[in-house]
């Protein structure tokens, strides 16, 4: 096994370790070999086959790149190489290859950072309706803002509606100050947050201006048939179990849904209520729909998010056995 790496140019080095190398203290934690620099190699003591592999990985991904890459970005790759054989989706069901698809909004691609990524990527494009649920951190979210964003940006789909159920302690959405969009503003931040590594804030407006983009509370959707349109159900947890049938028989046939939540965070006064955990129940084997259970071990945010997930989720199952 080699020691050492070659890199093609200064350029390609510059993007993987950063300026004045200050990715790679980060680099040799990670991989737990140290990492010497010398023109446009690297030498690794002791030599780690991971830590080739990841290099070799950084340095393909920093050729479609302009800017440097940062620490969280590095950690998505490590966790990606470093993951064990996919494992089991679902108790009992063995796993399929799945096709690779690509993401690319304005000019910016989005790769899957883990395997059940991909199987997500891969469910979105097969799937008129997709269920993720899981943890913060697992990606749900953001990839599906980029691939809705990607159907509106291409035509495909002629409008993206963004909605999510207003639950909140202590706080009525009707004494919020403005109109609905700055009332519904800070429920929908993430969503915002996420549109926004893709597309500046005045192109998002424009988007809204057209109607390209729309913003409602679940609530408002009855009523409504939506064609050519793509809509996320954000926070679906949080929805009632009438409410998740009335948003599902919104769609029409050149419609798609992707609904998006934790059943850990429900904040409904009776959980059991939960619209989410009743279609996950008894949806999941209907054809062109899809479901995605991400887990704590999927988390691909950063290393400290993954282990507090992890360490809640063993007390949240310690608190379960002591009943």
């Amino acid at each position: 096994m080699s020691n050492i790496l070659y890199f093609n140019d200064m350029i390609q080095m510059g993007k993987v370790l950063g300026v004045n190398d200050r990715n790679v203290p980060y680099l040799e934690v990670l991989l737990g070999t140290e990492l010497s620099v010398k023109g446009n190699m690297v030498m690794m003591d002791p030599p780690s086959k991971l830590a080739t592999d990841l290099l070799e990985h950084l340095a393909r991904l920093s050729d479609s790149r302009t800017e440097e890459l940062s620490e969280s970005e590095i950690f998505m790759e490590y966790q990606l190489l470093s993951e064990p054989k996919l494992k089991e989706i679902e108790s009992g069901q063995a796993v399929y290859p799945v096709r690779d698809y690509n993401i690319v909004v304005n000019s910016r691609s989005v790769f899957p950072k883990s395997r059940l990524q991909k199987r997500y990527v891969a469910s979105l494009f097969e799937n008129q309706i997709v269920f993720s649920e899981g943890p913060a951190g697992t990606g749900k979210t953001f990839l599906a803002i980029a691939y809705a964003l990607m159907q509106v940006m291409t035509g495909k789909k002629h409008k993206l509606v963004l909605t999510r159920p207003v639950v909140e302690a202590g706080e009525s959405l009707g004494f919020l100050p403005g109109d609905l969009s700055q009332k519904l503003n800070p429920y929908l931040r993430p969503l915002y947050d996420s549109m926004e590594y893709f597309l500046a804030p005045q192109q998002i407006r424009k988007l809204e201006e057209t109607g390209a983009i729309e913003i409602s509370p679940l609530a408002y959707m009855r009523g409504r048939s939506l064609n050519r349109s793509i809509v996320i159900l954000d926070e679906a947890q949080n929805s009632t179990r009438g409410q998740m049938k009335m948003f599902l028989t919104r769609l029409g046939e050149d419609s798609q849904a992707i609904i998006t939540g934790d059943t850990s965070q429900i904040d409904l006064p009776n959980p059991r209520q939960s619209g989410l955990v009743e279609a996950l129940s008894i949806l999941h084997d209907i054809p062109s729909l899809g479901v995605i259970r991400f887990s704590s071990g999927d988390v691909v945010r950063s290393r400290i998010v993954k282990a507090i997930i992890s360490r809640y989720s063993q007390e949240e199952d310690n608190g379960k056995d002591q009943y």
